[in-house]
């Protein structure tokens, strides 16, 4: 737990939180067995607010250098009154995603006014959210599917190893499920032009980034049947002139945009390109979750099962009932603080 420190009457601390996973999860980049997460918690003397966080070593971040990163921003700008309007100057990534979101819950509540207001979204209403498979071979991936069938949505994780085998496998075991195959920057253009039309006849209805981030220009001219993802090549509205054309979707996640703000702005900027918007997140709490989840109502796809991975949420965290997902009355994050 790092010391509180004084900030124009704003206190701060950082703290390491660990969340034991139900089991083993494994991706093309690694497997974990725990969830490691920065909690930021933030008060001006009147209201407390919180935001949640998970640093990817994927994109060369660690718990110790967003702490630094945010510690930092305390100290050069320790006299300004405006904290909030200097986040958005921070590079995105996660200090910046930890920033931005507690100091939206503040605002909520020091205005009275929920985020959903705040920023005119609609109403989430219960929405589906894909279940995660984590790699493994196909038979234990299929007897895994089984604890959850008949989700409506899945979501496999694979590497290039036994593509169509495994989604066979979780298909037969699971038939009327729809799919997302998740590749995470595994696969070459020889594998997805080998598998995708096998894919397209199991029920996977949307690829999430088969190429390698910057590597993915063979994408310009491939004619999928499937609709493709962008995820790791997707961090901010930037990226969105690039991925035209190589892309038919983009996954937003809060530790790529940099926080809510930008995740919104990104989320109108690519239905102006023509994306469709998947909502995406690390593996953590309903906390890292509960922003994203505002963003619902825009999303064609959603995968938010986080809170589902790990052993024990957070109280007064989201609700997964039958593949669906719905935002409690008594939320933890973005509430009016009446």
């Amino acid at each position: 737990m790092k010391a509180l420190t004084q900030v124009d009457q704003i206190t701060f601390t950082l703290k390491n939180r660990l969340f034991p996973l139900k089991n083993i999860f494994r991706i093309a980049h690694g497997a974990r067995t725990e969830a490691s997460v920065l909690e930021l918690t933030i008060c001006d003397g009147v209201h407390s607010a919180w935001s949640e966080v998970v640093p990817y070593e994927r994109y060369g971040e660690s718990i110790n250098s967003v702490s630094q990163q945010i510690e930092q921003f305390f100290v050069q700008h320790q006299y300004a009154a405006d904290l909030d309007q200097h986040i958005c100057l921070l590079p995105a990534g996660s200090a910046r995603n930890a920033l931005d979101c507690a100091f939206w819950d503040l605002k909520a509540k020091k205005t009275h006014q929920g985020v959903v207001k705040l920023l005119k979204l609609p109403t989430a209403e219960p929405f589906i959210t894909a279940q995660t498979l984590s790699i493994d071979n196909a038979d234990a991936m299929a007897n895994a599917i089984k604890k959850i069938a008949p989700a409506p949505l899945i979501k496999i994780k694979l590497d290039n190893e036994g593509i169509v085998e495994k989604v066979r496998a979780i298909h037969q075991a699971s038939p009327s499920s729809l799919f997302i195959v998740d590749a995470n920057e595994s696969w070459s253009l020889g594998d997805l032009t080998q598998c995708v039309y096998d894919l397209k006849a199991m029920n996977v209805i949307l690829i999430e980034q088969p190429l390698p981030a910057g590597k993915d220009h063979d994408l310009i001219n491939f004619n999928s049947p499937i609709a493709l993802c962008a995820d790791e090549s997707c961090h901010t509205s930037a990226d969105l002139t690039y991925l035209k054309n190589r892309y038919d979707v983009v996954n937003i996640k809060l530790d790529k945009t940099g926080g809510l703000t930008e995740a919104v702005n990104l989320a109108q900027q690519a239905k102006k390109h023509g994306f469709e918007i998947m909502l995406g997140c690390m593996v953590g709490s309903s906390l890292a979750m509960a922003p994203i989840a505002l963003l619902a109502p825009l999303a064609k796809y959603v995968d938010l099962d986080g809170p589902l991975l790990i052993s024990q949420d957070r109280e007064c965290g989201l609700i997964f009932e039958q593949g669906y997902m719905r935002i409690p009355q008594h939320f933890l994050w973005g509430n009016s603080g009446k």
